[in-house]
């Protein structure tokens, strides 16, 4: 056997292209012919990337991307455009294309919450808040402006830091919170470790947001760290 027909037998049993699989198994005919429920995770990113490399189709390049996260879409979402281009096949027009669509997803997660939802208790208000920061990679500050109804009024984020912290301007809270006629607040921010124990800082910059809008007659009913999977409360903990 010669090497050039043995390369030929191996290439074949190598890459299988999506064109020479059974129609209903590639993943637009099989969206279109048994809906998009029937498609795994990966084959709707082999959709989104449209082909794989020289070795790998779409399908294939998109398993080994879900298998390096252990087929969590969560950790997908974290992944920047850099990593993601480290998978030979993914350029910077496909990174984009993924990094849009976890986006995409984070924002219809978050335009899921009620508009003026009402915060009873500290696990509305943090699942009102994880779409928004629960799976970041950084840590973000956020503040929820509520009336007397406790309604959510607006929502804004106070600021946005690395990994090991960020930084709040007081001031900027209450002029917003003025100026939005809010009635209380709460605070909310993530920890991208995942971690819900809360810092020496995390327990200062409550006492300082706390007695600062208490000096407006602006009370602070909560201030929550929220990760994916939990969230701890400052006021059902006693700390607040």
């Amino acid at each position: 056997m010669t090497t050039r027909l043995l390369s030929q037998l191996m290439g074949s049993y190598g890459k299988q292209g999506i064109k020479t699989w059974a129609v209903e198994d590639r993943p637009r005919e099989k969206l279109i012919s048994r809906g998009i429920s029937a498609l795994t995770d990966g084959e709707l990113i082999a959709i989104l990337i449209s082909s794989g490399n020289s070795k790998e189709s779409a399908v294939e390049l998109s398993r080994r991307i879900m298998d390096s996260i252990h087929h969590n879409l969560q950790e997908l979402g974290k992944l920047n455009c850099d990593e993601l281009k480290r998978f030979r096949g993914i350029g910077e027009a496909k990174a984009l294309t993924l990094i849009a669509a976890m986006e995409l997803g984070r924002r219809r997660n978050q335009s899921e919450a009620l508009e003026n939802a009402q915060v009873k208790g500290s696990k509305d208000a943090a699942n009102y808040l994880r779409p928004e920061i629960g799976d970041l990679s950084h840590e973000e500050f956020w503040v929820l402006f509520l009336n007397r109804q406790n309604k959510v009024i607006d929502k804004q984020k106070l600021s946005q830091g690395g990994m090991t912290g960020t930084v709040i301007d007081v001031r900027l809270v209450l002029k917003s919170a003025l100026e939005k006629h809010a009635t209380s607040l709460i605070f909310c921010h993530n920890h991208p470790s995942g971690n819900l124990e809360p810092s020496d800082a995390d327990k200062k910059i409550t006492r300082q947001l706390k007695e600062a809008a208490a000096l407006m007659e602006i009370p602070v009913i909560d201030h929550l760290i929220v990760t994916q999977s939990g969230y701890f409360s400052f006021a059902d903990e006693g700390l607040l």
